[in-house]
């Protein structure tokens, strides 16, 4: 697949495409329905599929502060666009000036002059340009005026819930990993480089991997988790290690903690993971954080959750 930036990354020449456009983030099942259908349609077509996306996230330049919570970084979001078969993303940074376009110019500007799409595949949904102005309605007309065809997919639901990023966001921020699963097609995943914590964990026999998130990562509720860890291949097609894992989201209220962590427990693993760039993935929340009135308690405790990991994952 590949990777373009900005209008000065749209190599010169370009032919007929079909393109979809949106943040994708989290690429769930509704997502994947949209971007697989415009892979499948360019195929029958003859031409290349786009997939065009925005960075920063648009609420950020809209109305900075409300950044929502991030569901897939812009890698891993890459990573599962081009397994849906996708010929080429293209990422347009979301400018002051370029949220400002109305809904006519970014038609003609992104999908016109850039892109010469022939056909653009859009959530029923879909709103674009200055305000959200435009939406599928108007795209339509708009296509009807600039040679280019308009397919509209309809949302995914199941038991008349829309899957959405909203929905996945609130899933995860209330530590319900079976919905956000049900709705992402695969467990919400953090990534994080491990950093040194208070290596309690260690004194007391559970030494934990200390993962440091990005800033807006969508981290699940506080409480004891039982999940996946993944290191990634260390050589080009090597493929990744996973291992079962008890995962700490929260405080350590039982030593007075302060700052919200995500830890780690790795079940029977002995090595350094110290500056390794690594993925949770959550598959079931077990418990809530509880404070312990001492070591003992806890450490029995911890002995429960890695027993009930084992007895879930294996």
């Amino acid at each position: 697949m590949q990777r373009w930036r900005g209008y000065d990354g749209v190599p010169g020449g370009w032919g007929r495409s079909v393109v979809t456009i949106g943040v994708f983030d989290g690429v769930h099942q509704g997502h994947q329905a949209i971007i697989g259908y415009a892979a499948k349609r360019a195929r029958e077509l003859g031409m290349q599929s786009v997939v065009v996306t925005f960075d920063p996230h648009p609420s950020e330049v809209v109305r900075p502060g409300t950044h929502p919570a991030v569901l897939t970084e812009p890698t891993r979001r890459a990573e599962l666009i081009e397994e849906l078969g996708v010929d080429v993303l293209w990422v347009v940074p979301f400018t002051p000036e370029f949220s400002r376009l109305t809904a006519e110019e970014f038609v003609h500007n992104v999908l016109v002059e850039n892109l010469h799409a022939a056909l653009v595949v859009v959530g029923e949904n879909f709103r674009f340009g200055h305000r959200a102005a435009g939406d599928v309605v108007l795209l339509e007309r708009l296509g009807r005026t600039f040679g280019f065809a308009v397919e509209g997919a309809p949302l995914v639901a199941r038991d008349e819930t829309v899957f959405s990023s909203t929905y996945i966001r609130a899933c995860v921020a209330a530590g319900d990993m079976a919905a956000a699963t049900a709705a992402l097609g695969r467990p919400h995943r953090l990534d994080g480089v491990v950093v040194r914590g208070d290596q309690r964990g260690r004194e007391i026999g559970f030494p934990t991997a200390n993962l440091l998130c990005h800033r807006y990562a969508a981290v699940p509720a506080d409480g004891i988790y039982a999940a996946r860890l993944v290191r990634h291949g260390g050589r080009a097609g090597q493929p990744p290690e996973v291992r079962p894992a008890a995962v700490s989201i929260g405080t350590n209220p039982t030593f007075n903690g302060r700052e919200r962590r995500v830890e780690a427990y790795v079940l029977d693993f002995a090595g350094d993971l110290y500056g390794e760039r690594l993925a949770i993935d959550f598959v079931e929340r077990l418990r809530e954080t509880r404070q312990y009135d001492g070591i003992d308690p806890l450490v029995a405790q911890i002995n429960e959750d890695v027993a009930q990991v084992r007895a879930l994952l294996g």
